[in-house]
């Protein structure tokens, strides 16, 4: 694996590789998972991903496995509980947001049937293929998450930036983003 070229912003981090490697990227199409990641990209705001990939597991306990059900119903007791959190990032904020967009989440299943339908039907349901050559050329918003952002957020969803959706829309694999030069790309 050491000796396959990877997408620039990988590091040496086996963190980041098998993260390279197994998920980003990869089409996601289970409400549990796209919550996870919608939670983890709003956490990631201001901070290095690796910081998010490092406090993962500490998320999956404190977040109750990333059910979004037992989410939106936590209580003041449990953010509390979140806040006083040293394995998680203890931003008030965010903690809030979470508890917020997890509702906001569980209504667009109710109206679409699933998340899934909702956010994969911007892409009628196919991964855009972006063919770029360096990180540089790689956006860090787009018009189309500029649309998915303002849609979010109509919705009462918080921490749904366009960049935050975008790079949401990379991991879950609505858009490749490996570089041509990347085996992952190579082998699309």
């Amino acid at each position: 694996m050491k000796n396959k070229t990877r997408c620039a912003w990988v590091t040496e981090d086996p963190l980041y590789i098998d993260y390279h490697d197994n998920e980003w990227g990869i089409p996601v199409h289970d409400d549990k998972k796209l919550f996870e990641f919608l939670l983890l990209e709003g956490f990631q705001a201001g901070l290095s991903w690796i910081t998010i990939l490092k406090k993962r597991e500490n998320f999956r306990l404190a977040f109750d496995d990333f059910d979004y059900r037992k989410i939106a119903l936590y209580d003041d007791n449990k953010r509390e509980e979140l806040l006083q959190n040293a394995g998680i990032i203890r931003n008030k904020l965010k903690i809030t947001s979470t508890l917020i967009n997890a509702q906001a989440f569980i209504e667009i299943q109710k109206e679409f049937g699933s998340f899934d339908k909702y956010i994969w039907n911007y892409v009628n349901g196919k991964t855009i293929n972006n063919n770029f050559k360096s990180l540089e050329q790689v956006p860090a918003k787009t018009e189309l998450s500029d649309r998915i952002s303002k849609d979010l957020k109509k919705r009462g969803f918080k921490f749904a930036g366009s960049t935050i959706i975008y790079a949401f829309m990379q991991a879950i694999g609505m858009v490749n983003d490996h570089t041509i030069d990347c085996y992952k790309k190579i082998n699309k």
